[in-house]
Protein backbone atom coordinates (compact mmCIF):
# COMPACT_ATOMS: atom_id res chain seq x y z
CA UNK A 1 0.00 0.00 0.00
CA UNK A 2 3.13 2.18 0.90
CA UNK A 3 4.28 1.48 -2.50
CA UNK A 4 1.11 2.57 -4.41
CA UNK A 5 1.11 5.80 -2.45
CA UNK A 6 4.35 6.70 -3.65
CA UNK A 7 4.25 6.27 -6.55
CA UNK A 8 0.77 7.80 -7.00
CA UNK A 9 2.76 10.83 -5.33
CA UNK A 10 5.59 11.09 -7.40
CA UNK A 11 2.77 10.67 -10.38
CA UNK A 12 1.10 13.72 -8.89
CA UNK A 13 4.43 15.37 -8.47
CA UNK A 14 5.63 14.80 -12.22
CA UNK A 15 2.35 15.99 -13.57
CA UNK A 16 2.06 19.13 -11.69
CA UNK A 17 5.62 19.76 -12.60
CA UNK A 18 5.10 18.90 -16.82
CA UNK A 19 1.74 21.48 -15.86
CA UNK A 20 3.70 24.10 -14.43
CA UNK A 21 6.24 23.49 -16.66
CA UNK A 22 3.77 24.17 -19.90
CA UNK A 23 2.12 27.03 -17.93
CA UNK A 24 5.31 28.88 -18.14
CA UNK A 25 6.13 28.16 -21.16
CA UNK A 26 2.68 29.21 -22.66
CA UNK A 27 3.34 32.49 -20.39
CA UNK A 28 6.66 33.01 -22.46
CA UNK A 29 4.91 32.44 -25.74
CA UNK A 30 2.02 34.91 -24.48
CA UNK A 31 4.73 37.38 -23.61
CA UNK A 32 6.43 36.93 -26.93
CA UNK A 33 3.20 37.43 -29.10
CA UNK A 34 2.72 40.91 -26.74
CA UNK A 35 6.44 42.11 -27.64
CA UNK A 36 5.49 41.58 -31.15
CA UNK A 37 1.93 43.16 -31.17
CA UNK A 38 3.14 46.20 -29.23
CA UNK A 39 6.37 46.62 -31.65
CA UNK A 40 3.90 46.61 -34.29
CA UNK A 41 5.94 43.48 -36.03
CA UNK A 42 2.08 42.29 -36.50
CA UNK A 43 -0.98 42.91 -35.46
CA UNK A 44 -2.19 39.62 -34.77
CA UNK A 45 -3.53 39.35 -30.97
CA UNK A 46 -2.59 36.97 -27.94
CA UNK A 47 -4.03 33.46 -28.33
CA UNK A 48 -3.98 30.76 -25.95
CA UNK A 49 -2.75 27.11 -26.88
CA UNK A 50 -2.60 25.90 -23.65
CA UNK A 51 -6.20 25.09 -22.35
CA UNK A 52 -6.15 26.89 -19.73
CA UNK A 53 -9.45 28.89 -18.62
CA UNK A 54 -7.45 31.13 -16.10
CA UNK A 55 -4.87 32.01 -19.30
CA UNK A 56 -7.53 32.38 -21.20
CA UNK A 57 -9.68 34.83 -19.54
CA UNK A 58 -5.94 36.93 -18.98
CA UNK A 59 -5.45 36.88 -22.97
CA UNK A 60 -9.20 38.16 -23.49
CA UNK A 61 -8.50 41.24 -20.96
CA UNK A 62 -5.08 41.55 -22.50
CA UNK A 63 -6.43 41.69 -25.57
CA UNK A 64 -9.23 44.39 -25.08
CA UNK A 65 -6.73 46.42 -23.29
CA UNK A 66 -4.63 46.38 -26.68
CA UNK A 67 -7.61 46.67 -28.42
CA UNK A 68 -9.26 50.12 -26.19
CA UNK A 69 -5.21 51.45 -26.33
CA UNK A 70 -5.25 51.17 -30.11
CA UNK A 71 -9.21 52.75 -30.10
CA UNK A 72 -7.36 55.54 -28.05
CA UNK A 73 -4.55 56.75 -30.06
CA UNK A 74 -6.57 56.18 -33.15
CA UNK A 75 -8.64 58.75 -31.81
CA UNK A 76 -5.78 60.99 -30.64
CA UNK A 77 -4.53 61.30 -34.31
CA UNK A 78 -8.21 61.68 -35.71
CA UNK A 79 -8.67 64.69 -32.86
CA UNK A 80 -5.57 66.29 -33.62
CA UNK A 81 -6.17 66.43 -37.51
CA UNK A 82 -9.34 68.02 -37.45
CA UNK A 83 -7.84 70.41 -35.15
CA UNK A 84 -5.07 71.15 -37.07
CA UNK A 85 -7.50 71.44 -40.43
CA UNK A 86 -9.77 73.11 -38.01
CA UNK A 87 -6.96 75.93 -37.59
CA UNK A 88 -6.28 75.60 -41.33
CA UNK A 89 -9.87 76.45 -42.08
CA UNK A 90 -10.35 78.89 -39.63
CA UNK A 91 -7.19 80.87 -40.73
CA UNK A 92 -8.25 80.81 -44.20
CA UNK A 93 -11.95 81.91 -43.47
CA UNK A 94 -10.86 85.08 -41.13
CA UNK A 95 -8.17 85.90 -43.72
CA UNK A 96 -10.48 86.20 -46.59
CA UNK A 97 -12.77 88.64 -45.35
CA UNK A 98 -9.78 90.46 -43.55
CA UNK A 99 -7.78 90.83 -46.37
CA UNK A 100 -11.04 92.80 -48.28
CA UNK A 101 -11.49 94.73 -45.32
CA UNK A 102 -8.02 96.02 -45.53
CA UNK A 103 -8.00 96.27 -49.52
CA UNK A 104 -11.43 98.64 -49.52
CA UNK A 105 -10.06 100.70 -46.26
CA UNK A 106 -7.49 101.80 -48.29
CA UNK A 107 -9.27 102.51 -51.25
CA UNK A 108 -11.29 104.69 -48.95
CA UNK A 109 -8.04 106.46 -48.09
CA UNK A 110 -7.86 107.80 -51.69
CA UNK A 111 -8.72 111.33 -52.66
CA UNK A 112 -10.19 110.13 -56.01
CA UNK A 113 -13.65 108.82 -54.33
CA UNK A 114 -17.14 110.11 -55.41
CA UNK A 115 -19.24 110.23 -52.48
CA UNK A 116 -21.35 107.01 -53.66
CA UNK A 117 -18.04 105.21 -54.07
CA UNK A 118 -17.49 106.16 -50.58
CA UNK A 119 -20.71 105.17 -49.64
CA UNK A 120 -20.75 101.85 -51.74
CA UNK A 121 -17.11 101.20 -49.85
CA UNK A 122 -18.18 101.52 -46.34
CA UNK A 123 -21.24 99.57 -47.17
CA UNK A 124 -18.96 96.62 -47.68
CA UNK A 125 -16.88 96.94 -45.38
CA UNK A 126 -19.63 96.84 -43.02
CA UNK A 127 -21.01 93.79 -44.28
CA UNK A 128 -17.64 92.00 -44.46
CA UNK A 129 -16.72 93.02 -40.90
CA UNK A 130 -20.61 91.86 -39.71
CA UNK A 131 -19.48 88.29 -41.38
CA UNK A 132 -16.35 88.37 -39.61
CA UNK A 133 -18.08 89.01 -36.06
CA UNK A 134 -20.76 86.21 -37.35
CA UNK A 135 -17.71 83.62 -37.86
CA UNK A 136 -15.49 84.49 -34.91
CA UNK A 137 -19.14 84.23 -32.48
CA UNK A 138 -20.23 81.19 -34.27
CA UNK A 139 -16.65 79.50 -33.05
CA UNK A 140 -16.50 81.18 -29.52
CA UNK A 141 -20.17 79.69 -28.86
CA UNK A 142 -19.33 75.73 -30.38
CA UNK A 143 -16.23 76.12 -27.74
CA UNK A 144 -19.04 77.44 -25.43
CA UNK A 145 -21.39 74.52 -26.03
CA UNK A 146 -19.61 71.55 -26.45
CA UNK A 147 -18.24 72.50 -22.40
CA UNK A 148 -19.71 70.18 -20.41
CA UNK A 149 -20.71 73.36 -17.94
CA UNK A 150 -22.75 74.54 -20.70
CA UNK A 151 -26.25 75.31 -19.39
CA UNK A 152 -29.67 73.81 -20.56
CA UNK A 153 -33.39 74.13 -18.79
CA UNK A 154 -35.42 71.18 -18.95
CA UNK A 155 -39.35 72.38 -19.76
CA UNK A 156 -41.79 70.56 -21.63
CA UNK A 157 -42.00 71.75 -24.83
CA UNK A 158 -44.77 71.86 -28.01
CA UNK A 159 -42.56 71.01 -30.90
CA UNK A 160 -45.13 71.63 -33.56
CA UNK A 161 -45.87 74.93 -32.55
CA UNK A 162 -42.30 75.59 -32.05
CA UNK A 163 -41.68 74.98 -35.52
CA UNK A 164 -44.70 76.77 -36.75
CA UNK A 165 -43.70 79.63 -35.18
CA UNK A 166 -40.03 79.44 -36.47
CA UNK A 167 -40.87 78.92 -40.07
CA UNK A 168 -42.96 81.86 -40.06
CA UNK A 169 -39.70 83.79 -39.76
CA UNK A 170 -38.31 82.41 -42.73
CA UNK A 171 -41.25 83.03 -45.35
CA UNK A 172 -39.74 85.75 -46.76
CA UNK A 173 -36.34 84.01 -47.27
CA UNK A 174 -38.36 80.99 -49.09
CA UNK A 175 -39.48 83.20 -51.12
CA UNK A 176 -36.55 85.68 -52.28
CA UNK A 177 -34.45 82.36 -53.02
CA UNK A 178 -37.57 80.51 -54.82
CA UNK A 179 -37.72 77.58 -52.54
CA UNK A 180 -41.47 75.88 -52.00
CA UNK A 181 -41.58 74.27 -48.81
CA UNK A 182 -43.93 71.44 -48.66
CA UNK A 183 -44.61 71.38 -44.77
CA UNK A 184 -46.69 68.66 -43.28
CA UNK A 185 -46.81 68.83 -39.28
CA UNK A 186 -49.29 66.72 -37.21
CA UNK A 187 -52.90 68.38 -36.43
CA UNK A 188 -52.10 67.74 -32.05
CA UNK A 189 -49.11 69.61 -30.43
CA UNK A 190 -46.29 66.73 -30.13
CA UNK A 191 -44.32 67.51 -27.07
CA UNK A 192 -40.68 66.85 -26.01
CA UNK A 193 -38.78 67.49 -22.63
CA UNK A 194 -36.08 69.98 -23.95
CA UNK A 195 -34.32 73.28 -23.45
CA UNK A 196 -36.61 76.34 -25.62
CA UNK A 197 -33.83 78.18 -26.78
CA UNK A 198 -31.56 75.33 -27.75
CA UNK A 199 -34.28 73.75 -29.93
CA UNK A 200 -35.38 76.81 -31.55
CA UNK A 201 -31.44 77.70 -32.10
CA UNK A 202 -31.23 74.49 -33.83
CA UNK A 203 -34.18 74.50 -36.08
CA UNK A 204 -33.29 77.82 -37.22
CA UNK A 205 -29.45 76.27 -37.89
CA UNK A 206 -31.04 73.77 -40.11
CA UNK A 207 -33.46 76.23 -42.07
CA UNK A 208 -30.29 78.76 -42.40
CA UNK A 209 -28.75 76.44 -44.00
CA UNK A 210 -31.85 74.96 -46.08
CA UNK A 211 -32.23 78.49 -47.38
CA UNK A 212 -28.58 78.96 -48.42
CA UNK A 213 -28.04 75.44 -50.43
CA UNK A 214 -31.08 73.94 -51.05
CA UNK A 215 -33.08 74.16 -54.59
CA UNK A 216 -36.76 73.53 -55.56
CA UNK A 217 -38.56 72.11 -53.62
CA UNK A 218 -37.75 71.69 -49.83
CA UNK A 219 -39.87 69.19 -47.85
CA UNK A 220 -40.44 69.44 -43.84
CA UNK A 221 -41.90 66.83 -41.65
CA UNK A 222 -42.53 66.55 -38.28
CA UNK A 223 -43.75 62.90 -37.13
CA UNK A 224 -44.19 60.77 -34.33
CA UNK A 225 -42.34 57.54 -34.22
CA UNK A 226 -42.80 54.41 -32.02
CA UNK A 227 -41.18 56.35 -29.18
CA UNK A 228 -39.41 59.18 -30.72
CA UNK A 229 -39.99 62.79 -32.68
CA UNK A 230 -38.69 63.36 -35.78
CA UNK A 231 -38.06 66.09 -37.64
CA UNK A 232 -37.06 65.92 -41.23
CA UNK A 233 -35.89 68.39 -43.55
CA UNK A 234 -35.28 67.24 -47.37
CA UNK A 235 -33.97 69.37 -50.04
CA UNK A 236 -31.40 68.59 -53.41
CA UNK A 237 -28.27 69.30 -52.95
CA UNK A 238 -26.39 68.23 -56.02
CA UNK A 239 -23.31 70.07 -55.06
CA UNK A 240 -23.04 67.19 -52.89
CA UNK A 241 -23.25 64.24 -54.67
CA UNK A 242 -20.54 61.60 -53.87
CA UNK A 243 -19.32 63.31 -50.81
CA UNK A 244 -19.37 62.21 -47.08
CA UNK A 245 -22.32 64.04 -45.67
CA UNK A 246 -20.96 63.37 -41.93
CA UNK A 247 -18.40 65.72 -42.75
CA UNK A 248 -21.31 68.66 -42.93
CA UNK A 249 -20.98 68.42 -39.35
CA UNK A 250 -17.42 69.07 -38.90
CA UNK A 251 -16.16 72.75 -38.37
CA UNK A 252 -15.44 74.85 -41.35
CA UNK A 253 -16.45 71.67 -44.13
CA UNK A 254 -17.23 73.17 -47.67
CA UNK A 255 -18.87 70.99 -50.45
CA UNK A 256 -16.58 73.34 -52.71
CA UNK A 257 -14.46 75.52 -51.23
CA UNK A 258 -12.96 77.02 -54.61
CA UNK A 259 -16.54 77.75 -55.83
CA UNK A 260 -18.12 79.17 -52.43
CA UNK A 261 -16.53 83.14 -51.41
CA UNK A 262 -18.49 82.55 -48.11
CA UNK A 263 -17.19 80.06 -45.03
CA UNK A 264 -19.29 76.62 -44.85
CA UNK A 265 -19.84 78.20 -41.16
CA UNK A 266 -20.55 76.40 -37.77
CA UNK A 267 -24.46 76.26 -37.93
CA UNK A 268 -24.80 72.19 -38.71
CA UNK A 269 -21.81 71.72 -35.91
CA UNK A 270 -23.76 73.61 -33.48
CA UNK A 271 -26.69 72.16 -34.25
CA UNK A 272 -25.20 68.78 -33.22
CA UNK A 273 -23.45 69.77 -30.39
CA UNK A 274 -27.05 71.15 -29.00
CA UNK A 275 -29.03 67.99 -30.22
CA UNK A 276 -26.01 65.47 -28.46
CA UNK A 277 -26.43 67.91 -25.09
CA UNK A 278 -30.14 67.72 -24.99
CA UNK A 279 -29.72 63.56 -25.45
CA UNK A 280 -31.21 63.93 -29.11
CA UNK A 281 -29.84 63.21 -32.34
CA UNK A 282 -28.80 64.98 -36.19
CA UNK A 283 -28.09 62.91 -38.93
CA UNK A 284 -27.89 63.47 -42.61
CA UNK A 285 -28.26 60.88 -45.36
CA UNK A 286 -27.42 62.05 -49.22
CA UNK A 287 -29.55 59.61 -51.15
CA UNK A 288 -28.87 61.11 -55.14
CA UNK A 289 -28.69 64.26 -54.94
CA UNK A 290 -31.31 64.77 -52.10
CA UNK A 291 -30.38 65.50 -48.84
CA UNK A 292 -32.45 64.41 -45.52
CA UNK A 293 -31.89 66.04 -42.18
CA UNK A 294 -32.97 64.10 -39.33
CA UNK A 295 -33.98 65.85 -36.17
CA UNK A 296 -35.04 63.34 -33.06
CA UNK A 297 -36.23 63.68 -29.91
CA UNK A 298 -37.51 61.38 -27.44
CA UNK A 299 -41.28 62.31 -26.85
CA UNK A 300 -42.60 63.67 -23.92
CA UNK A 301 -44.20 60.80 -22.96
CA UNK A 302 -43.75 60.27 -19.29
CA UNK A 303 -42.15 63.28 -17.37
CA UNK A 304 -40.80 61.14 -15.01
CA UNK A 305 -38.59 59.03 -17.70
CA UNK A 306 -37.40 62.62 -19.53
CA UNK A 307 -36.66 64.33 -16.95
CA UNK A 308 -33.08 64.67 -16.82
CA UNK A 309 -31.55 66.18 -19.92
CA UNK A 310 -28.32 63.92 -20.73
CA UNK A 311 -24.79 65.31 -21.11
CA UNK A 312 -22.63 63.89 -24.10
CA UNK A 313 -20.72 64.71 -26.99
CA UNK A 314 -19.73 63.64 -30.88
CA UNK A 315 -16.30 61.86 -30.92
Amino acid sequence: MLLVLTILSLAAAVLLLVRLLMLRRELGRMTEQLRSYNEGVTGKKIDVALIDLKLEALAEQINRQSHAIVEAEARRKRIENEFRQAVVNMSHDIRTPLTSILGFIQLLETEALTPEEKREYVTTVKNRTKRLQSLVNDFFELSVIESMDYPLKNEKLGLTALISDVLVGFYDSFNERGLMPDLRLPEENVSIYADESAVRRVIENLLVNTVKYAAGEVQIRLERQRDTVDLTISNEAKELAGSDVNLLFDRFYTADRARSAQTSGLGLPIAKSLMSSMGGTLTAELRGDKLTLVCRWKEATNPVEYVRIRRSHVE
